[in-house]
């Protein structure tokens, strides 16, 4: 259903630490890095899309994160979740949320949710029980 997915950052070196780091620890990889546009695109490493892209927004004004949205990343473990969770906060995220059960959304629905150094908001979830491997 998903080409790609743009996330508007301000300092594109701090925010590629941050996105490879977390992409890294998902299983993702980068598809792309182009330091003289400034733009990078990461993806899953068995298929071309769909894309999540980091840049400068294109209109050269000022990233800005929107409120109520929010990108979801997806995780075949909770372990990859605390992991990824644990990653994005130490290369500067913020928490908004703990790795975690939330039954509201599903009875094995276990996410974290925290924001990027832009202040993007990112949720990091899996969808299967504790019996499921990497």
């Amino acid at each position: 259903m998903l080409s790609h997915v743009c996330l508007g950052i301000g300092d594109f070196t701090r925010a590629l630490m941050f996105y490879q780091g977390v992409m890294r620890t998902l299983g993702m990889e980068t598809k792309f890095v182009d330091h003289a546009r400034p733009w990078a695109g990461f993806k899953h490493p068995d298929r071309e899309r769909p894309l999540l892209i980091i840049g400068p927004p294109f209109d050269g004004g000022p990233a800005s994160a929107g409120n109520g949205q929010l990108t979801g990343l997806l995780a075949t473990t909770r372990a990859m979740v605390d992991k990824a969770y644990a990653v994005a906060l130490a290369l500067g995220g913020t928490c908004e949320g703990p790795p975690g059960l939330r039954p509201e959304y599903h009875p094995d629905y276990y996410g974290a949710y925290f924001r990027d150094p832009d202040g993007n908001k990112l949720c990091v979830c899996c969808h299967h029980g504790e019996t499921v491997q990497d």
